[in-house]
């Protein structure tokens, strides 16, 4: 798709006719129109298949036309009639290929066969599926330590793959288990057990329909979850409070016009979707949760001083709480100009919104990745815990937390296991099951995997899924580590950037997608994911493969493990990639919370995995939830460069995690372009700096390496002072690997110190490039 650059102000309401106009676009531009019409049809519907965008559920999974125009978009990318053959491999080298845009590369089309890759020609060529295997059971019987190889996971991966992916890898001997999670949610993981006792959200998608007041922090739905934007609007419509903290004014948490409403699509009308929204500094949301909270104790004090209603509810924390009395002190102990001052926010704008809480009989917490991809994100998250907890928000109908996970089953894989630190209870299951010894010793994330790398202790790395090399902070350690692997493997629909910087040895593996049918010996199979609401159900695919060379993702897995462990694994492997129905009992005698599996998932809409802290039962050592100091307020304390701002990297509109359906960024005003800092006016001036002018962005770091990426346009935009935003994966180069939460070990990729130098006179190209 060929876009004319420009920068312009985008003033229609999000979704609506340029979300159908958008749509329409894509399908005509992967060679779709009737064939992608079609498979939508078929998108979370009972004997469907489940959406490969966002994990946001779908209101029973029976609606007529439930998805989203970004969900439409991945259907269509996989659906491509566009097909990247041996012949494509052909006639580009590795070394050429690596000088396309991430579009470009993705543009080439569907994978067809699997390819290995040929240092003499600088070429991948066809290869045999066995030969491939064997290829990785060569190299992995070779390491002489199993904790050499990392075994990666992105979030499309269905429960059935992910399950079988884990029982491989500890069959091998490791709990090596680097996952998307760790570089987007896992501050969810790992700081909501300690205040409620699970690691996930607490509600229903019911439960929107029943809210009073419902808060949004560091979350952009019409973007990254724009099936959200229909809870919205109702809430809006019937009087729900929405009110919403981002340091952008997102399109959609302002309007919303609904491609399903016949009235706003005819009249041109829209929803007003947020109250108030305030632009809150980067990493200034704990300032303001601490200031809501000061805001309701201090209440709660004068109001039981006049005799009057309490603010807090003193029965659900005498009952089930512990830790108020610290959390007070600190909040009473915090001022009002610091609060101010972090977060960019005034008292009264803070005052306001608490207000509108107070008055709440329900009130659900929304947030996304502006709250946990930080230094201290899983500190970040028990705020946001406490906030739920001091009004009894937890375990009561219309009211409850909600972390907006991404990927379609990235919450599903760690269900089933797919984790770098499993439980005693877990390996315990898994060892009676199927009667090998399971490695205890947790094994490696997303950073230590990495870490691993560049120190030269890893030496193999399979990918299921996912664009792993684009993804990753730290470009340069990061991307010159994976070249040193021995060999480098990933299962892919679609040529991407993670293909190319690649190890010694090499393999593209091509796996069917959720759009299509998989027939294995006893026929056509069905798999299961889990949304972000902890309902699974099932998905079956209902196009012909783009290749008849493809395997589905569990044949795939099953290969390797044959080839790896031969005839001395105790596995079934190939009992469970003929009728995927035993997988699923596989599951369920692990996990007992799967009971009546395969029979649940035929009921349309599925079932519920009961969140306990929903119960009102908190898994926690006190055996109660848990109110959680933050100290401070700041990200970091010790930078007070005033010539220094905080970068959020951000993604655009027409942008899925790494995958670029397009160039442009219709909502914020951008078109054919993505080399952009935004940076409001203030800003500007105090630099001498123009829209449109060349920059080079460089990071603050403290180990003495430079982190730069250059030639970037300045655009002027609404943003708070002191920040600055540019998208992700270009400027993931910025993000110090040593730069993450110390709890989740999530990359603080919303919170970089960066400073802004005029590009070098001798740049004159306008694409950005990094060191």
């Amino acid at each position: 798709m060929s876009e004319r650059k420009a920068v312009h102000p985008y003033h229609h309401p999000a979704g609506g006719w340029g979300a159908l106009k958008a749509l329409s676009e894509h399908l005509i531009e992967q060679r779709i129109p009737i064939k992608g019409a079609n498979t939508l049809r078929c998108m979370n519907q009972p004997e469907g298949f489940d959406c490969p965008g966002c994990a946001w559920p779908d209101p029973k999974h029976t609606s007529s036309f439930e998805f989203c125009e970004n969900g439409a978009k991945a259907v269509a990318w996989e659906a491509t009639a566009k097909r990247c053959a041996p012949e494509f491999f052909a006639e580009h080298s590795v070394a050429e290929l690596a000088t396309w845009s991430d579009y470009d590369l993705e543009m080439a089309g569907r994978l067809t066969h699997p390819m290995a890759y040929d240092g003499a020609t600088d070429r991948y060529l066809p290869v045999s599926w066995s030969k491939a295997f064997s290829i990785i059971g060569r190299h992995l019987k070779a390491l002489p330590d199993p904790n050499m190889a990392e075994f990666y996971t992105s979030g499309r991966t269905s429960n059935e793959a992910a399950f079988l992916y884990q029982l491989f890898v500890r069959e091998y001997g490791t709990n090596n288990f680097p996952d998307c999670s760790n570089m987007c949610h896992e501050a969810t993981s790992v700081g909501l057990p300690h205040s409620i006792g699970v690691g996930k959200g607490t509600i229903l998608l019911e439960d929107f329909d029943k809210a009073d007041c419902i808060f949004i922090f560091g979350q952009n739905p019409g973007t990254n979850s724009p099936r959200m934007m229909t809870n919205l609007r109702d809430a809006a419509r019937r009087g729900a409070s929405i009110i919403s903290f981002n340091p952008f004014r997102e399109r959609a948490l302002v309007r919303f016009q609904a491609p399903q409403s016949p009235i706003e699509m005819a009249t041109l009308s829209s929803t007003q979707i947020s109250s108030r929204l305030y632009q809150v500094r980067v990493g200034g949301d704990v300032a303001v949760i601490k200031g809501l909270m000061k805001v309701l104790v201090d209440e709660d004090a004068a109001a039981r001083e006049r005799g009057e209603p309490a603010v807090v509810d003193w029965d659900f924390i005498h009952d089930h709480t512990h830790g108020l009395d610290d959390l007070v002190s600190d909040l009473r102990a915090t001022q009002w100009t610091d609060i101010e001052r972090y977060s960019g926010l005034s008292r009264e704008d803070i005052e306001y919104a608490a207000q509108a809480y107070m008055k709440a009989e329900r009130a659900i917490i929304v947030y996304g990745m502006g709250i946990t991809q930080h230094r201290r994100g899983a500190q970040n998250v028990q705020q946001l815990a406490n906030l739920a907890l001091l009004r009894g928000h937890i375990g009561r109908e219309g009211a409850g937390i909600c972390p907006v996970r991404g990927h379609s089953n990235v919450q599903g894989d760690r269900t089933v296991g797919i984790t770098e630190a499993p439980s005693g209870e877990f390996l315990d299951r898994l060892e009676s099951c199927f009667g090998f010894k399971a490695p205890r010793e947790h094994g490696h994330n997303v950073v230590t995997a990495l870490e691993a790398m560049i120190r030269g202790d890893a030496k193999v790395f399979i990918a299921m899924g996912g664009n792993f090399a684009a993804a990753i902070p730290d470009w340069q350690l990061t991307q010159d580590a994976l070249k040193r692997l021995d060999l480098t493997v990933h299962i892919s629909t679609k040529l991407n950037r993670s293909h190319l910087i690649h190890g010694r040895d090499a393999l593209i593996l091509p796996c069917l997608g959720r759009t299509e049918i998989d027939v294995q010996a006893t026929g056509p199979q069905s798999i299961t994911v889990e949304d972000s609401m902890s309902m699974v159900h099932a998905s079956a695919g209902r196009n012909q493969p783009a290749s008849e060379h493809l395997l589905s993702e569990p044949a795939i897995v099953a290969g390797m493990a044959r080839a790896t462990l031969g005839q001395s694994s105790v596995v079934d492997w190939d009992g469970f990639v003929g009728d995927y129905d035993r997988i699923r009992e596989a599951i369920e005698a692990v996990l007992p919370i799967f009971e009546a599996y395969n029979a649940r998932i035929r009921v349309p809409g599925g079932f519920h995995l009961v969140s306990t802290a929903r119960e009102r039962v908190w898994a926690t050592p006190s055996g109660k939830a848990n109110f959680l100091v933050f100290d401070g307020l700041g990200e970091d304390p010790n930078n007070d460069d005033p010539e220094t701002l905080w970068l959020s990297t951000i993604r655009s509109h027409d942008q899925y995690n790494t995958t670029l359906y397009s160039l442009s960024d219709r909502y914020r005003g951008v078109y054919g372009q993505r080399d952009i800092v935004f940076l409001n006016q203030f800003e500007m001036e105090k630099r001498g700096l123009a829209d449109g002018e060349r920059i080079d962005l460089v990071t603050a770091s403290t180990d003495g390496l430079e982190r730069r990426v250059r030639n970037f346009r300045v655009v002027g935009y609404s943003f708070p002072n002191g920040c600055c935003a540019a998208y992700y994966p270009e400027t993931n180069p910025l993000v110090p690997l040593y730069a993450h939460d110390p709890l989740s070990f999530t990359p603080s990729s919303k919170g970089i110190p960066v400073r802004i130098e005029r590009t070098s006179a001798n740049v004159t190209d306008e694409s950005p490039h990094q060191d």
